[in-house]
């Protein structure tokens, strides 16, 4: 008894530990779950949209400048009056330069090849040169501007953001390019504050996923997000939508990142939060919440023991019989049914074992009443404890089903026990107030196998029941011998 109420007692506490981890663990989880769909579905879209907006406000101005510079009818008449007084563009452009803030102001000539610039002209383009090559690539594209970062020359080789724009006359041919500039640095203090605003890491790509502009604390090996840690996979998904949401791993921590396409210059907005340092928080929680959890379950444990202690003699004593008809109940089943199968094994003698139910009982139930379907059960256990063996054991399996451990008996000796016992109850009927009540039984009868289990031994003798069943009820059936 003392194993029993010790393991008793183990499985207790191993049952509320495992609760308070299962709670705390599901907790955290669902905690975790609930911060990702926040960040992935309200947090990172809401700061993509409110960046978005502010980077049309603070950048889309310059394309809008060059577009206004590329429909310009001075420029335009300027150009094809044979471009005489070159101080008249050089004004132009000043003007355009001071008046919108940009780094530079420019225009090159298709027919003379003539860079001109806010401060005067600069150089004639060569293709040839390689830096001449933004120009001959504006020269031949479909669209009408773009967006290039580059050195520029008038400005100490200072890295710039150029809104390029494609000039035509009022016949639509080519005649030049025409734009503004704003220094790379520029863009990186607007984007700086960005991330400081929203505290976030942000960056943008092409449409091939090469960086373009990010914060001064961006820190990646490559210059293309395949070459990014985790991002390798999704790369290709992220460069063929207009919106996306992913996480990804990143130097050990788990990161968000938000997508959006920005149209005005074809490049991607990236905006990506790290989980993180939120993370530690509810693992903090966690692991407050699992000391507190140790220290319940202390408790509960010496509570517990002290309980079962106490009450171990009237544990000793539970009944194993059942109440209604004084034979055994199936818990005492689960220990004489062990000691069975372990003389068996050691004797290598033979076990049955009948499994009955009373055929049709809910209607004798529904017809004379409860109390007489009691009455009708005590009947059929005694009818069948008179033919049945001093060894054989007597259980009520549950309900209306019975079942009786036939020790040192064959299959064949144990289905004749069984017939006798189905005749036997089938022609003494119950007599209840002055009322006859039949009732007949079927029955499923099988042998122990060597080697198989007490569930593969009551399922094989289930099935023989369910035959008997199924034929008709009101007979015997016994599973093949092994």
């Amino acid at each position: 008894m003392g194993k029993s109420k010790n393991r008793f007692i183990a499985v207790i506490v191993v049952l509320l530990v495992a609760g308070f981890v299962v709670a705390s663990l599901t907790s955290f989880f669902y905690a975790r779950s609930s911060l990702r769909h926040q960040i992935t579905q309200s947090e990172l879209p809401l700061t993509s949209d409110n960046i978005y907006s502010e980077i049309r406000r603070d950048l889309f101005n310059p394309v809008f400048i060059s577009s206004m510079m590329s429909t310009d009818t001075f420029l335009r008449d300027w150009v094809l009056a044979g471009e005489k007084d070159e101080s008249r563009i050089t004004r132009y452009l000043k003007e355009i330069q001071v008046r919108n803030n940009t780094i530079t102001s420019f225009f090159v000539s298709e027919r003379t090849r003539k860079y001109y610039h806010a401060d005067g002209l600069l150089k004639t383009v060569r293709e040839d040169e390689k830096r001449d090559e933004w120009y001959f690539r504006v020269r031949t594209m479909k669209d009408d501007y773009e967006i290039n970062v580059d050195i520029d020359m008038a400005n100490r080789d200072e890295m710039t953001i150029f809104i390029n724009y494609r000039v035509f006359d009022y016949d639509g041919n080519y005649i030049g390019a025409t734009g503004v500039g704003l220094t790379v640095s520029t863009v990186k203090m607007l984007i700086e504050k960005y991330q400081q605003r929203y505290d976030r890491n942000i960056f943008f790509t092409d449409r091939e996923g090469n960086l373009k502009l990010h914060g001064a604390h961006f820190t990646v090996k490559g210059d293309n997000i395949c070459e990014m840690e985790g991002m390798r996979l999704p790369a290709r998904e992220i460069l063929s939508r207009d919106h996306a949401s992913y996480r990804y791993k990143k130097d050990g921590m788990t990161v968000h990142v938000n997508t959006r396409y920005i149209p005005e210059f074809d490049w991607y907005l990236f905006v990506e939060q790290s989980e993180d340092r939120v993370i530690r928080e509810i693992v903090r929680a966690l692991t407050i919440n699992l000391a507190i959890c140790l220290v319940i379950t202390i408790l509960v444990f010496m509570l517990i023991y002290w309980t079962v202690f106490s009450h171990q003699r009237d544990l000793e004593k539970m009944a194993t019989t059942d109440k209604l008809t004084g034979i055994n109940n199936r818990r005492a089943f689960d220990i004489i049914i062990e000691q069975s199968l372990k003389e068996v094994k050691r004797s290598k003698v033979p076990l049955s074992v009948i499994i009955f139910d009373i055929d049709h009982f809910k209607r004798i139930n529904d017809t004379f009443g409860h109390v007489a379907g009691d009455a009708v059960l005590q009947h059929i256990v005694d009818v069948t404890r008179g033919n049945i063996r001093l060894p054989d054991v007597f259980f009520r399996w549950g309900g209306e089903e019975f079942l009786i451990i036939l020790k040192e008996c064959r299959l064949d000796d144990a289905f004749r026990v069984a017939e006798k016992i189905r005749k036997a109850v089938g022609s003494t009927p119950t007599s209840y107030q002055h009322r006859e009540i039949p009732a007949t039984i079927s029955l499923g009868v099988a042998e122990y196998c060597s080697g198989e289990d007490v569930d593969a031994l009551l399922s094989r003798t289930d099935a023989a029941l369910y035959v008997a069943k199924n034929k008709g009820r009101d007979r015997s059936e016994k599973q093949p011998e092994c």
